[in-house]
């Protein structure tokens, strides 16, 4: 899912983001356009154990705060959804999970499935984060999203293997190794969906963000603060993708 206005560019996009289906090793979203196909992203192939579908935790918000840096631009807005993976300069940290991995930027695949890059099972990729460009930057007054593996195509922890241990309270750490900036966020909830409950519209808006599912770019916010959604993908590997998503819920502290 470019960054600014890459969805908004597509005049007669109807986001039909039908699942998140962490396809094989991928996320699936399904977009419906004039000229697009949808996003595709797989996050964790092989025989990731089995997640027990636990409760959403209640959500902790923070209390309004005064403007905070945001990273600059991560992409050119010129560049289509469409485009393959880029470099962003972007690091996600999650100290309790000892998580300090590089993140691509990612849109859509010809499947018209949110993109996530796979390869041998040596390839770096498989130790990186997904933000998608369909989404806001994080540290934004709307929703970012990345995503990553669970495992790789030998079943070995993914770069989100674990972050179905996070708890509320947590920190998420994205710096910018431009400028040094840390955009912090504290997790507020964690949830696991199983295929059919990730399809609702309802929860397809709390994971990518009102913009995104209405077709659009990203938007702000109703709340006026930053939210980051992690997503991977859960549970039983059957006919070619896992049964459940685990999303988790932050939003920016000062």
């Amino acid at each position: 899912m470019t960054q600014h206005d890459s969805i908004g560019r597509y005049a007669t996009v109807a986001l039909a983001l039908a699942a998140v289906l962490l396809a094989g090793t991928a996320i699936t979203l399904t977009v419906t356009s004039s000229d697009a196909t949808a996003p595709t992203a797989t996050a964790g192939r092989g025989t990731a154990a089995a997640a027990s579908a636990a409760a959403a935790a209640p959500v902790v918000g923070p209390k309004p705060t005064a403007a905070l840096p945001v990273p600059a631009a991560l992409v050119d807005s010129t560049l289509s959804l469409r485009a393959g993976p880029v470099p962003v300069p972007l690091k996600l940290q999650i100290p309790s999970i000892s998580v300090d991995i590089p993140v691509l930027g990612v849109g859509i695949t010809a499947r018209n499935v949110m993109d996530a890059p796979e390869g041998p099972e040596n390839d770096p990729v498989w130790q990186q984060a997904f933000w998608y460009r369909g989404s806001a930057v994080p540290g934004a007054a709307s929703t970012a999203l990345i995503a990553g593996h669970v495992d790789d195509p030998l079943g070995r922890p993914g770069a989100f293997a674990h972050i179905d241990l996070l708890r509320v309270g947590d920190l998420i750490v994205v710096h910018d190794a431009r400028t040094g900036l840390d955009v912090r966020f504290s997790v507020t909830a964690a949830q696991t969906y199983s295929l059919a409950q990730a399809a609702d519209p309802a929860v397809l808006t709390q994971i990518y963000g009102a913009g995104p599912v209405d077709g659009n770019g990203p938007t702000p916010s109703a709340d006026g603060l930053a939210h980051l959604t992690l997503i991977t993908c859960a549970g039983t590997f059957v006919n070619g993708t896992h049964d459940h998503r685990i999303v988790v819920y932050a939003t920016r502290i000062a």
